[in-house]
């Protein structure tokens, strides 16, 4: 049997218009926003965080303190954390008192609310990743 090219060019045009077809409603929609990281600008000498998620239960993020970094000063809540990277981190109180936590990569740590704020510093000579959960109060 042989091809008529007659027939070969309409089944390939009936082709080409039923895929233009079915890729209108694809190319109709808006495109997403892209995703913007919602995570803090890496300034020197402060520790970097990028937010996963957050709602009024709960705030999940990952917080990653160079060398002499310090972190954010003020009260935590409840909070579970899993070391990414092991380190010790000593924390500055606004009294003037410090003390030092050891991390270690793959632990998980419990820590209650801590209502006095302090200040954490990376005294080690490595980079400290921890994964942080934040469980906020009920309202």
């Amino acid at each position: 049997m042989k091809s008529n090219p007659a027939s070969f060019a309409s089944r390939f045009v009936s082709a080409l218009i039923f895929a233009a077809v079915a890729a209108m409603p694809a190319m109709a929609q808006d495109k997403p926003k892209e995703a913007k990281p919602a995570s803090a600008k890496a300034e020197k000498g402060k520790a970097s965080s990028k937010v996963f998620h957050e709602d009024d239960s709960v705030r999940i993020f990952e917080v990653t303190f160079k060398p002499g970094d310090v972190g954010a000063t003020g009260p935590r809540p409840l909070r579970i954390i899993r070391p990414l990277k092991s380190g010790t981190l000593e924390r500055t109180f606004a009294d003037g008192s410090k003390d030092k936590v050891q991390f270690k990569a793959g632990e998980v740590k419990v820590l209650q609310p801590e209502s006095k704020p302090y200040t954490p510093k990376n005294i080690g000579k490595e980079n400290l990743v921890l994964y942080v959960v934040y469980v906020k109060a009920k309202k």
